[in-house]
């Protein structure tokens, strides 16, 4: 019974600070965040590209998304985890250049206002393909929720990492390394603590 208390306790001490959060952003007008991470992967850049133009696969590797749905008018349709729930929104690809970059904002009357940059580079020496990813958004909550996202082991720049690290393993090896893995797949409802199959070059901001 002690340990349901917490929890009730615990699920309204977020429900209030995401309230709260929300007023504080106004007051402050809180700049968005900007988050950055490299990784260098084993395969060309057309490959790398190609694995992320299909954005139904982000699920596969993205532990926060939910799911995308691609529309026959081009914009695609989020659903993400966050600490206080799912948020929604939609999208446009505002640039699309095969196997250089791709890059995506966020549509107004979401729940999140989001932008998004990914970048296809060879790496020097012919060692394959560097994957740039550069990400800017208003959390929900301002900086509450980004203190809880981080509390809940939902960083945005520790989950751009870790998501990296995970598109590194499917390009080069074809599947997720059981040390990263969930039982029956990714499951964005719970908190991940992956360890890392082997280090990445990774830029960070």
């Amino acid at each position: 019974m002690g340990t349901l208390r917490r929890a009730g306790w615990f699920g309204l001490g977020v429900g209030l600070a995401y309230a709260a959060g929300r007023a504080l952003r106004r007051e402050t007008r809180e700049e968005p965040m900007e988050v950055r991470a490299a990784v260098t992967v084993v395969e060309d850049t057309a490959t790398a590209y190609a694995l992320w133009r299909d954005v139904t696969s982000f699920p596969r590797f993205m532990a926060h998304v939910e799911s995308v749905e691609e529309r026959e008018d081009g914009t695609t349709h989020w659903r993400v985890a966050s600490p206080t729930g799912t948020v929604e929104w939609d999208a446009e690809t505002v640039e699309d250049v095969p196997g250089e970059r791709i890059a995506w904002r966020s549509l107004p009357g979401g729940d999140v206002e989001t932008s998004g940059t990914v970048r296809f580079t060879p790496a020097p020496g012919g060692r394959g393909t560097e994957i740039h990813l550069e990400l800017r958004y208003d959390a929900p909550a301002g900086s509450v929720g980004t203190l809880l996202a981080k509390l809940m082991g939902r960083e945005p720049t520790q989950q751009a990492k870790d998501d990296l690290r995970r598109v590194k393993q499917i390009l080069e090896t074809g599947e997720i390394a059981r040390s990263d893995a969930v039982p029956g797949g990714i499951d964005a409802s719970r908190t991940l603590r992956q360890r890392p199959a082997r280090p990445l070059e990774e830029l960070v901001r």
